[in-house]
Protein backbone atom coordinates (compact mmCIF):
# COMPACT_ATOMS: atom_id res chain seq x y z
CA UNK A 1 0.00 0.00 0.00
CA UNK A 2 1.19 3.25 -0.79
CA UNK A 3 1.95 6.08 1.63
CA UNK A 4 -0.31 8.29 0.21
CA UNK A 5 -3.30 5.73 0.09
CA UNK A 6 -2.77 4.49 3.43
CA UNK A 7 -3.10 8.42 4.40
CA UNK A 8 -6.14 8.78 2.53
CA UNK A 9 -7.86 5.77 4.02
CA UNK A 10 -6.57 7.06 7.76
CA UNK A 11 -8.44 10.34 6.70
CA UNK A 12 -11.69 8.62 5.48
CA UNK A 13 -11.98 6.64 8.49
CA UNK A 14 -11.77 9.63 10.78
CA UNK A 15 -14.99 11.37 9.42
CA UNK A 16 -16.55 7.54 9.89
CA UNK A 17 -15.30 6.71 13.48
CA UNK A 18 -17.94 5.92 15.94
CA UNK A 19 -18.66 6.55 18.96
CA UNK A 20 -16.94 4.30 21.74
CA UNK A 21 -19.38 1.60 22.94
CA UNK A 22 -20.39 2.21 26.49
CA UNK A 23 -18.53 0.21 28.66
CA UNK A 24 -20.19 -1.12 32.56
CA UNK A 25 -19.72 0.56 35.45
CA UNK A 26 -17.26 -1.43 37.36
CA UNK A 27 -13.94 -1.22 35.53
CA UNK A 28 -11.89 -3.40 37.99
CA UNK A 29 -10.84 -6.35 36.12
CA UNK A 30 -8.43 -9.73 37.75
CA UNK A 31 -6.56 -11.25 35.17
CA UNK A 32 -6.00 -14.86 35.12
CA UNK A 33 -2.11 -15.69 33.82
CA UNK A 34 -2.81 -19.39 31.24
CA UNK A 35 0.51 -20.52 32.57
CA UNK A 36 0.98 -19.38 36.05
CA UNK A 37 -2.74 -20.69 36.89
CA UNK A 38 -2.55 -24.02 34.49
CA UNK A 39 -2.20 -26.39 37.54
CA UNK A 40 -4.78 -24.41 40.01
CA UNK A 41 -7.49 -24.15 36.82
CA UNK A 42 -7.13 -27.14 35.55
CA UNK A 43 -10.01 -27.96 38.27
CA UNK A 44 -13.36 -26.73 37.96
CA UNK A 45 -14.27 -25.90 41.78
CA UNK A 46 -11.07 -24.04 42.27
CA UNK A 47 -12.29 -21.65 38.79
CA UNK A 48 -15.24 -21.38 40.73
CA UNK A 49 -13.69 -20.28 44.43
CA UNK A 50 -11.66 -17.37 42.79
CA UNK A 51 -14.05 -16.07 41.30
CA UNK A 52 -16.46 -15.99 43.73
CA UNK A 53 -13.48 -14.33 45.94
CA UNK A 54 -12.75 -11.92 43.40
CA UNK A 55 -16.52 -10.64 43.17
CA UNK A 56 -16.32 -10.11 46.67
CA UNK A 57 -13.41 -7.76 46.78
CA UNK A 58 -15.37 -5.12 44.16
CA UNK A 59 -14.34 -6.75 40.80
CA UNK A 60 -16.80 -6.90 38.48
CA UNK A 61 -14.56 -8.58 35.24
CA UNK A 62 -12.02 -11.07 34.68
CA UNK A 63 -10.01 -11.60 32.47
CA UNK A 64 -8.94 -15.37 31.35
CA UNK A 65 -5.67 -15.91 29.29
CA UNK A 66 -6.81 -18.81 26.98
CA UNK A 67 -3.35 -18.32 24.31
CA UNK A 68 -0.21 -18.56 25.61
CA UNK A 69 3.35 -16.59 24.28
CA UNK A 70 4.18 -19.93 22.93
CA UNK A 71 0.82 -20.01 20.41
CA UNK A 72 -0.75 -22.86 21.91
CA UNK A 73 -4.43 -22.11 22.99
CA UNK A 74 -6.15 -23.66 26.38
CA UNK A 75 -9.29 -24.29 24.47
CA UNK A 76 -9.85 -26.70 21.57
CA UNK A 77 -8.50 -25.23 18.32
CA UNK A 78 -9.03 -26.28 14.97
CA UNK A 79 -6.00 -23.67 14.15
CA UNK A 80 -3.74 -23.41 16.58
CA UNK A 81 -2.28 -26.49 18.78
CA UNK A 82 -3.61 -27.28 22.37
CA UNK A 83 -1.58 -26.48 25.48
CA UNK A 84 -3.06 -29.85 27.06
CA UNK A 85 0.19 -30.09 29.25
CA UNK A 86 2.51 -27.56 31.36
CA UNK A 87 4.95 -28.02 34.30
CA UNK A 88 4.25 -31.51 34.53
CA UNK A 89 -0.04 -31.12 34.72
CA UNK A 90 -1.82 -32.47 32.05
CA UNK A 91 -5.23 -31.57 30.59
CA UNK A 92 -7.53 -33.35 28.33
CA UNK A 93 -8.64 -31.92 25.51
CA UNK A 94 -11.97 -31.29 26.21
CA UNK A 95 -11.55 -29.79 29.56
CA UNK A 96 -13.32 -26.69 28.64
CA UNK A 97 -11.48 -24.01 31.02
CA UNK A 98 -13.12 -21.01 29.26
CA UNK A 99 -16.41 -22.79 29.07
CA UNK A 100 -16.53 -22.52 32.77
CA UNK A 101 -15.19 -19.46 33.31
CA UNK A 102 -18.42 -18.10 31.29
CA UNK A 103 -20.57 -20.30 33.27
CA UNK A 104 -19.88 -19.72 36.46
CA UNK A 105 -18.83 -16.12 36.14
CA UNK A 106 -22.48 -15.07 34.46
CA UNK A 107 -23.79 -17.05 37.14
CA UNK A 108 -22.31 -14.71 39.91
CA UNK A 109 -22.52 -11.59 37.67
CA UNK A 110 -19.48 -10.97 36.75
CA UNK A 111 -18.41 -10.32 33.32
CA UNK A 112 -16.25 -12.53 31.38
CA UNK A 113 -13.33 -11.98 29.01
CA UNK A 114 -10.57 -13.61 26.86
CA UNK A 115 -7.12 -12.55 26.56
CA UNK A 116 -5.03 -13.76 23.79
CA UNK A 117 -0.94 -13.19 22.81
CA UNK A 118 -1.38 -12.28 19.76
CA UNK A 119 1.96 -11.66 17.85
CA UNK A 120 4.04 -14.93 20.23
CA UNK A 121 4.91 -18.47 18.88
CA UNK A 122 7.76 -19.72 21.36
CA UNK A 123 9.01 -19.70 24.88
CA UNK A 124 12.49 -19.45 24.56
CA UNK A 125 13.57 -20.86 28.09
CA UNK A 126 11.65 -23.37 27.47
CA UNK A 127 12.23 -23.72 23.40
CA UNK A 128 8.65 -24.55 23.15
CA UNK A 129 6.21 -23.13 20.63
CA UNK A 130 5.24 -22.80 17.42
CA UNK A 131 8.69 -21.22 16.23
CA UNK A 132 10.31 -24.48 17.16
CA UNK A 133 7.69 -26.68 14.93
CA UNK A 134 5.06 -25.74 12.73
CA UNK A 135 6.42 -22.27 11.55
CA UNK A 136 10.13 -21.09 12.12
CA UNK A 137 9.63 -19.49 9.39
CA UNK A 138 7.65 -16.22 11.39
CA UNK A 139 9.74 -15.91 13.80
CA UNK A 140 10.70 -12.75 14.26
CA UNK A 141 13.90 -11.69 12.68
CA UNK A 142 16.09 -9.27 15.15
CA UNK A 143 19.05 -7.00 14.18
CA UNK A 144 21.05 -7.28 17.73
CA UNK A 145 24.18 -6.04 18.36
CA UNK A 146 25.08 -5.97 14.37
CA UNK A 147 23.91 -9.33 13.59
CA UNK A 148 20.82 -10.42 12.19
CA UNK A 149 19.45 -13.22 14.60
CA UNK A 150 16.35 -14.78 14.76
CA UNK A 151 14.79 -14.48 18.15
CA UNK A 152 14.68 -18.28 19.28
CA UNK A 153 18.50 -17.83 19.15
CA UNK A 154 18.31 -15.17 21.83
CA UNK A 155 17.92 -16.92 24.96
CA UNK A 156 17.97 -13.68 27.10
CA UNK A 157 14.57 -12.98 25.54
CA UNK A 158 11.74 -15.18 26.88
CA UNK A 159 8.99 -14.17 24.68
CA UNK A 160 9.72 -15.56 21.31
CA UNK A 161 7.49 -13.33 19.34
CA UNK A 162 6.28 -13.53 15.56
CA UNK A 163 7.16 -11.15 12.51
CA UNK A 164 3.89 -8.81 13.03
CA UNK A 165 4.56 -7.70 9.18
CA UNK A 166 4.13 -10.85 7.77
CA UNK A 167 0.47 -11.12 6.06
CA UNK A 168 0.70 -14.97 6.89
CA UNK A 169 1.01 -14.34 10.18
CA UNK A 170 -1.59 -11.76 10.72
CA UNK A 171 -3.86 -14.07 8.73
CA UNK A 172 -3.72 -16.82 11.31
CA UNK A 173 -3.56 -15.13 13.89
CA UNK A 174 -6.84 -13.02 12.84
CA UNK A 175 -8.33 -16.87 12.41
CA UNK A 176 -7.57 -17.80 15.60
CA UNK A 177 -9.74 -14.74 17.42
CA UNK A 178 -12.48 -15.37 14.52
CA UNK A 179 -12.17 -19.02 15.56
CA UNK A 180 -12.62 -17.89 19.71
CA UNK A 181 -15.36 -15.29 18.94
CA UNK A 182 -17.43 -18.19 17.01
CA UNK A 183 -16.98 -21.02 19.76
CA UNK A 184 -17.78 -18.57 22.49
CA UNK A 185 -20.74 -16.03 21.50
CA UNK A 186 -21.05 -15.82 25.97
CA UNK A 187 -17.98 -14.11 26.35
CA UNK A 188 -18.32 -10.96 26.98
CA UNK A 189 -15.21 -9.49 25.14
CA UNK A 190 -11.56 -10.09 23.67
CA UNK A 191 -8.50 -8.17 25.12
CA UNK A 192 -5.52 -8.35 22.84
CA UNK A 193 -1.98 -8.76 24.44
CA UNK A 194 1.18 -7.90 22.75
CA UNK A 195 -0.58 -6.76 19.12
CA UNK A 196 3.14 -5.61 18.67
CA UNK A 197 6.84 -6.22 17.50
CA UNK A 198 9.25 -7.84 20.01
CA UNK A 199 10.87 -3.89 20.40
CA UNK A 200 12.87 -1.82 18.14
CA UNK A 201 15.14 -4.51 16.87
CA UNK A 202 12.37 -6.34 14.90
CA UNK A 203 11.60 -7.03 12.33
CA UNK A 204 14.35 -6.71 10.10
CA UNK A 205 13.48 -9.92 7.92
CA UNK A 206 13.99 -9.60 3.91
CA UNK A 207 9.59 -9.57 3.71
CA UNK A 208 10.00 -6.68 5.90
CA UNK A 209 12.49 -4.69 4.29
CA UNK A 210 10.42 -5.76 0.95
CA UNK A 211 7.19 -4.47 2.92
CA UNK A 212 8.81 -1.25 3.97
CA UNK A 213 9.80 0.04 -0.11
CA UNK A 214 6.84 -0.99 -1.33
CA UNK A 215 5.43 0.97 1.55
CA UNK A 216 7.88 4.09 1.20
CA UNK A 217 7.75 4.02 -2.67
CA UNK A 218 11.47 3.63 -3.29
CA UNK A 219 14.57 1.33 -2.48
CA UNK A 220 16.36 1.31 0.79
CA UNK A 221 20.34 1.23 0.16
CA UNK A 222 22.46 -0.08 3.23
CA UNK A 223 19.65 -1.88 5.21
CA UNK A 224 19.30 -2.55 8.16
CA UNK A 225 22.08 0.12 8.97
CA UNK A 226 19.84 2.88 7.29
CA UNK A 227 17.17 2.11 9.49
CA UNK A 228 18.79 1.02 12.86
CA UNK A 229 22.84 1.59 13.02
CA UNK A 230 25.07 0.00 15.08
CA UNK A 231 28.31 0.77 13.62
CA UNK A 232 30.36 4.12 13.91
CA UNK A 233 31.47 5.51 11.09
CA UNK A 234 34.90 3.83 11.41
CA UNK A 235 32.74 0.35 11.18
CA UNK A 236 33.02 -0.07 14.97
CA UNK A 237 30.27 -1.64 16.92
CA UNK A 238 28.37 0.93 19.05
CA UNK A 239 27.20 -0.47 22.96
CA UNK A 240 23.72 0.95 21.29
CA UNK A 241 21.89 1.56 18.48
CA UNK A 242 21.05 4.80 16.84
CA UNK A 243 18.53 6.12 14.79
CA UNK A 244 19.41 5.87 11.11
CA UNK A 245 18.39 7.82 7.88
CA UNK A 246 14.65 6.19 7.42
CA UNK A 247 14.23 6.09 10.93
CA UNK A 248 11.31 7.89 11.94
CA UNK A 249 9.23 6.26 8.29
CA UNK A 250 10.35 3.00 9.88
CA UNK A 251 8.51 4.17 13.20
CA UNK A 252 5.65 5.17 10.98
CA UNK A 253 5.45 2.00 8.90
CA UNK A 254 5.46 -0.43 11.86
CA UNK A 255 2.97 1.74 13.64
CA UNK A 256 0.61 1.52 10.72
CA UNK A 257 0.88 -2.05 10.25
CA UNK A 258 -0.47 -2.66 13.65
CA UNK A 259 -3.14 -0.17 13.25
CA UNK A 260 -4.47 -1.70 10.34
CA UNK A 261 -4.42 -4.89 11.94
CA UNK A 262 -6.62 -4.06 14.90
CA UNK A 263 -8.74 -2.36 12.42
CA UNK A 264 -9.57 -5.66 10.46
CA UNK A 265 -9.76 -7.17 13.85
CA UNK A 266 -12.49 -4.82 15.15
CA UNK A 267 -14.31 -5.15 11.56
CA UNK A 268 -14.55 -8.75 11.02
CA UNK A 269 -15.16 -9.43 14.78
CA UNK A 270 -17.99 -7.08 15.11
CA UNK A 271 -19.45 -9.06 12.23
CA UNK A 272 -19.29 -12.24 14.11
CA UNK A 273 -20.95 -10.91 17.60
CA UNK A 274 -21.53 -7.61 17.34
CA UNK A 275 -22.29 -6.98 21.44
CA UNK A 276 -18.62 -8.58 21.44
CA UNK A 277 -16.55 -5.69 23.45
CA UNK A 278 -12.94 -5.04 22.11
CA UNK A 279 -10.18 -4.30 24.53
CA UNK A 280 -6.38 -3.93 24.38
CA UNK A 281 -3.76 -4.21 27.25
CA UNK A 282 -0.20 -2.07 26.71
CA UNK A 283 2.33 -0.88 28.83
CA UNK A 284 1.68 2.68 29.66
CA UNK A 285 5.28 4.34 28.78
CA UNK A 286 3.83 6.08 25.69
CA UNK A 287 7.47 8.24 24.93
CA UNK A 288 9.12 5.06 23.87
CA UNK A 289 6.21 2.63 23.06
CA UNK A 290 6.48 3.36 19.20
CA UNK A 291 9.78 0.85 19.86
CA UNK A 292 7.57 -2.13 19.86
CA UNK A 293 5.59 -0.34 16.82
CA UNK A 294 2.25 0.55 18.59
CA UNK A 295 0.87 3.93 18.56
CA UNK A 296 -2.25 3.11 21.12
CA UNK A 297 -3.67 6.57 21.31
CA UNK A 298 -6.59 8.74 19.51
CA UNK A 299 -5.77 9.82 15.82
CA UNK A 300 -6.63 13.15 17.68
CA UNK A 301 -3.73 13.27 19.37
CA UNK A 302 -0.13 14.34 17.54
CA UNK A 303 2.99 12.76 19.19
CA UNK A 304 4.91 15.06 16.67
CA UNK A 305 4.59 18.13 18.78
CA UNK A 306 5.98 16.48 21.72
CA UNK A 307 8.22 13.46 20.60
CA UNK A 308 11.27 13.86 18.04
CA UNK A 309 10.91 10.24 16.81
CA UNK A 310 6.69 11.37 15.28
CA UNK A 311 6.83 12.04 11.66
CA UNK A 312 3.92 14.67 11.21
CA UNK A 313 1.50 11.60 9.66
CA UNK A 314 2.65 9.39 12.46
CA UNK A 315 -0.56 10.53 14.19
CA UNK A 316 -2.51 8.80 11.46
CA UNK A 317 -1.36 5.24 13.14
CA UNK A 318 -3.11 5.71 16.35
CA UNK A 319 -6.12 3.28 16.90
CA UNK A 320 -7.61 4.22 20.58
CA UNK A 321 -10.62 4.65 18.48
CA UNK A 322 -11.06 1.46 17.71
CA UNK A 323 -11.52 0.06 21.04
CA UNK A 324 -14.02 -0.28 23.52
CA UNK A 325 -11.77 -0.94 26.71
CA UNK A 326 -8.17 0.17 27.17
CA UNK A 327 -5.85 -1.43 30.11
CA UNK A 328 -2.75 0.62 30.40
CA UNK A 329 0.41 -0.94 32.54
CA UNK A 330 1.05 1.64 35.03
CA UNK A 331 4.48 -0.87 35.87
CA UNK A 332 6.33 1.48 38.26
CA UNK A 333 8.18 1.60 41.08
CA UNK A 334 7.41 5.01 42.08
CA UNK A 335 3.03 5.74 43.26
CA UNK A 336 2.85 9.40 43.03
CA UNK A 337 4.36 12.80 41.32
CA UNK A 338 5.58 13.84 44.33
CA UNK A 339 7.21 10.42 44.77
CA UNK A 340 9.31 11.30 41.75
CA UNK A 341 9.86 15.08 43.31
CA UNK A 342 11.53 13.91 45.94
CA UNK A 343 13.34 11.16 44.49
CA UNK A 344 15.49 13.01 41.84
CA UNK A 345 15.62 10.33 39.07
CA UNK A 346 13.80 7.67 37.70
CA UNK A 347 15.44 4.45 38.50
CA UNK A 348 15.10 0.69 39.48
CA UNK A 349 12.26 0.39 37.09
CA UNK A 350 10.60 -2.57 34.96
CA UNK A 351 12.78 -3.40 31.93
CA UNK A 352 9.11 -4.38 30.36
CA UNK A 353 9.57 -3.67 26.29
CA UNK A 354 10.23 -0.49 25.16
CA UNK A 355 10.31 1.20 28.40
CA UNK A 356 12.82 3.98 29.29
CA UNK A 357 13.70 5.84 31.83
CA UNK A 358 14.37 9.44 30.62
CA UNK A 359 11.34 11.07 31.58
CA UNK A 360 9.88 11.93 34.81
CA UNK A 361 6.25 12.08 35.68
CA UNK A 362 5.13 9.25 33.33
CA UNK A 363 7.24 7.08 34.66
CA UNK A 364 4.94 6.87 37.98
CA UNK A 365 1.48 5.56 38.47
CA UNK A 366 -0.23 8.76 38.81
CA UNK A 367 1.56 10.29 36.29
CA UNK A 368 1.74 7.56 33.62
CA UNK A 369 -2.68 7.75 34.20
CA UNK A 370 -3.02 11.18 33.16
CA UNK A 371 -0.32 10.86 29.97
CA UNK A 372 -2.37 8.05 28.59
CA UNK A 373 -5.60 9.78 29.86
CA UNK A 374 -3.94 12.66 27.40
CA UNK A 375 -3.25 10.51 24.72
CA UNK A 376 -6.34 8.88 24.05
CA UNK A 377 -8.21 12.00 24.46
CA UNK A 378 -11.15 10.56 26.11
CA UNK A 379 -12.09 8.15 23.02
CA UNK A 380 -12.08 5.00 25.27
CA UNK A 381 -11.56 4.49 29.14
CA UNK A 382 -8.40 4.16 31.07
CA UNK A 383 -8.43 1.18 33.10
CA UNK A 384 -4.97 1.98 35.16
CA UNK A 385 -2.87 -1.90 35.74
CA UNK A 386 -0.86 -2.53 38.17
CA UNK A 387 1.24 -5.53 38.04
CA UNK A 388 1.83 -7.21 41.33
CA UNK A 389 5.64 -8.21 40.90
CA UNK A 390 6.56 -5.01 39.94
CA UNK A 391 6.58 -4.23 44.35
CA UNK A 392 9.08 -7.41 45.09
CA UNK A 393 11.14 -6.51 48.13
CA UNK A 394 8.46 -3.76 49.09
CA UNK A 395 5.35 -5.10 48.97
CA UNK A 396 3.62 -2.35 51.66
CA UNK A 397 3.61 -0.42 47.76
CA UNK A 398 1.24 -2.85 46.51
CA UNK A 399 -1.84 -1.41 47.78
CA UNK A 400 -1.51 2.21 47.42
CA UNK A 401 -0.72 1.53 44.36
CA UNK A 402 -4.06 -0.08 43.69
CA UNK A 403 -5.59 3.25 45.41
CA UNK A 404 -3.91 5.24 42.89
CA UNK A 405 -4.65 3.57 39.80
CA UNK A 406 -8.74 3.43 41.27
CA UNK A 407 -7.98 7.27 41.74
CA UNK A 408 -6.55 8.56 38.38
CA UNK A 409 -8.12 6.24 36.57
CA UNK A 410 -11.88 5.31 37.93
CA UNK A 411 -10.98 1.24 37.48
CA UNK A 412 -8.06 -1.40 37.73
CA UNK A 413 -6.89 -4.18 36.51
CA UNK A 414 -4.21 -6.48 38.75
CA UNK A 415 -1.86 -8.84 36.84
CA UNK A 416 -2.12 -11.64 38.00
CA UNK A 417 -3.98 -13.46 40.44
CA UNK A 418 -1.72 -16.15 41.08
CA UNK A 419 0.84 -13.05 42.98
CA UNK A 420 -1.79 -12.49 45.45
CA UNK A 421 -1.61 -15.97 46.97
CA UNK A 422 1.88 -16.25 46.42
CA UNK A 423 3.05 -13.35 48.26
CA UNK A 424 0.40 -13.44 50.70
CA UNK A 425 -1.67 -10.20 49.29
CA UNK A 426 -5.60 -11.15 49.76
CA UNK A 427 -5.87 -8.77 52.81
CA UNK A 428 -3.65 -5.86 51.11
CA UNK A 429 -5.66 -6.11 48.18
CA UNK A 430 -9.08 -5.73 50.45
CA UNK A 431 -7.89 -2.79 52.20
CA UNK A 432 -6.95 -1.19 49.06
CA UNK A 433 -10.47 -1.70 47.37
CA UNK A 434 -12.38 -0.77 50.91
CA UNK A 435 -10.38 2.49 51.16
CA UNK A 436 -11.07 3.26 47.09
CA UNK A 437 -14.96 2.57 47.96
CA UNK A 438 -15.24 -0.60 45.56
CA UNK A 439 -16.42 -2.78 48.73
CA UNK A 440 -18.06 -1.52 51.94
Amino acid sequence: MKKTAYILAALLLSFSCRAPQKVEENRNYMWFDCEANYATLSHPDSIAFYLDRVRALGFGNVVVDVKSIMGETLYDSGIAPYMGSFEGVDRPRDYDMMGLFIKYGHEMGLKVFASLNVFCGGHNYMDRGIIYGEHPEWQSICYEKGELIPISRIKTNYNGMLNAADPQVQEYELDILKEFAAKYPECDGLIFDRVRFDGMTADFSDLSRTLFEQWLGSPVENFPESVLSWYDADRKLRPSWTAGKYFKQWVEWRAGIIRDFVERCHKELKAINPDLLIGDYTGAWYPTYYEVGVNWASRSYDPHADYDWATPTYKNTGYAELLDIYMTGLYYSYITKAEIDAAYEVKGQSSEAGLSLDLKYCYSVEGGAELAKKVTCGVVPVTGSIYVEQYLGEMEKFAPAVEQALRSTGGVMVFDIVHLGKHGLWGDLERAMRNAGQIK
